[in-house]
């Protein structure tokens, strides 16, 4: 009886002891990869104001919910994933962005970490008009125009009560300044906030862009790959807007993999507040266009890069550049088979030349491919050329180069003009541990 007892009371405070450590977030060591100079000093955006507040969605203590308010007029444009089973966050962004807004409308975007509303069925439709109303009116916007996101552990109803309940806390806390709080607030596997920003002059004027982003794991291309956030004061109409964000996407976030696997919650907005001096940005072959879009895509590389320096369990930075494709669809296929093969992933952790794992690559991609005009670089090291290995390359030039922290690998297919670029992380075996131990 006694030994029952004492078997019970074990029982029970392991049991305790597994509630209490689901009540925090776990701390992740951050990202050797991670920028050294930390979250970056954003410019205020006028126009654009920010609070977050810690609500208990899943974890107590952290910050989790952040809201942004916008001003009147605020144009905005978006990218989603297009995963069958995206969450009901991202229905109801497509929903309001194929509305036709009052010119006269402020706006408004909240976020929550810890939950991703996903897979919720009818339930996550009713989460959503909960905080987007909650939110519409403590910010005194229109509800059409709150622009929701969720992020965390999928198939779990969102506990929307406790947003709700923290509303009138966020309104109260909105500050030009708060935007690393924000960036905090929409982090869950995460290692460190990420912000970017570029200023660029317009007929003298100047500019402003300033973005945060959050990403880690589950990371794919087939956009948006995350949650990303880009606010600038300058005036551009949602069409123009959205045209620019659409072909920024394509040439940054859509360059990205950590893991080959596509979220059901990926979210991207630009708002433009219309802040700036400078003129009216009406077509991105303007010569003003064109230097609002390269500013543009600088803040949107920088972030894109950072997710990949974040991927969990990173230990290398890796740029995949494939050249001589038949075309850039070709060259896209290669640099992504590469990127994403767990066998040249973890020979990348393990600091190994295994060149023979980017042959393998190359002739399972689906691309055109001829074995006697591939050529292999590692970094600036020739290692196979015309059907075999290199006559001079020696494996410790290999080896030298893979122990660096970031690694390039330079594949030239010898059959036209095709050429991109992608970039990702190695694969070791903290992503298994972060992985295995999500949801627990």
């Amino acid at each position: 009886m006694a030994k029952g007892k004492d078997k019970k009371a074990k029982k029970d405070k392991a049991a305790k002891k597994g509630k209490k450590a689901r009540g925090a977030a776990k701390a992740h060591p951050v990202s050797p990869l991670a920028p050294k100079g930390g979250f970056p000093s954003l410019p205020a955006i006028s126009g654009a104001e920010f609070a977050a507040v810690a609500a208990g969605v899943r974890y107590a203590g952290r910050l989790d919910v952040m809201v942004a308010r916008l001003a009147p007029g605020t144009a905005i444009a978006g990218a989603f994933t297009r995963s069958a089973t995206r969450s009901a966050p991202v229905r109801a962004c497509e929903a309001r962005l194929a509305m036709k807004p009052d010119p006269k409308a402020g706006a408004a975007i909240v976020v929550n970490s810890g939950n991703s509303n996903a897979f919720t069925g009818a339930a996550g439709e009713t989460s959503v008009a909960a905080v987007t109303d909650a939110v519409a009116k403590a910010l005194d916007v229109p509800a059409a125009r709150v622009f929701p996101a969720s992020t965390g552990v999928i198939g779990q109803p969102l506990p929307h009560e406790r947003i709700v309940a923290v509303t009138g806390d966020l309104a109260a806390g909105l500050a030009e300044g708060n935007i690393e709080l924000a960036a905090r607030a929409i982090m869950t596997t995460d290692t460190f906030p990420k912000g970017a920003t570029a200023t660029v002059e317009i007929d003298g004027a100047p500019v402003t862009i300033a973005g945060i982003a959050k990403g880690s794991g589950m990371i794919a291309p087939d956009m948006a790959t995350m949650l990303v956030y880009l606010f600038t004061d300058a005036k551009v109409g949602p069409v123009p807007l959205q045209r620019m964000l659409s072909r920024a996407v394509d040439e940054t976030f859509n360059c990205i993999t950590v893991d080959g696997d596509t979220s059901t919650s990926d979210t991207l907005i630009l708002a433009a507040t219309g802040k700036s001096k400078a003129p009216e940005i009406r077509d991105v072959r303007t010569r003003q266009g064109r230097d609002f879009y390269a500013a543009l895509c600088r803040v949107m590389m920088d972030l894109a890069h950072q997710v990949v320096r974040d991927g969990e369990g990173a230990t290398k930075f890796v740029e995949v550049a494939v050249t001589g494709a038949k075309d850039a669809g070709d060259a896209k296929k290669v640099a992504f088979a590469i990127a994403n093969s767990p066998l040249v992933k973890t020979a990348v952790a393990g600091q190994d030349p295994n060149w023979g794992r980017i042959v393998m690559a190359v002739g399972k991609s689906g691309a055109e491919a001829d074995r006697d005009r591939l050529t292999i670089r590692l970094g600036e090291v020739l290692v196979a050329e015309k059907g075999m290995v290199a006559p001079g390359y020696r494996e410790a030039d290999g080896a030298a180069h893979m122990k660096g922290e970031e690694i390039r690998i330079g594949v030239d297919l010898g059959l036209g003009k095709g050429a991109a670029t992608v970039w990702t992380c190695d694969l070791t075996d903290r992503y298994v541990e972060i992985n295995a131990d999500y949801r627990s």
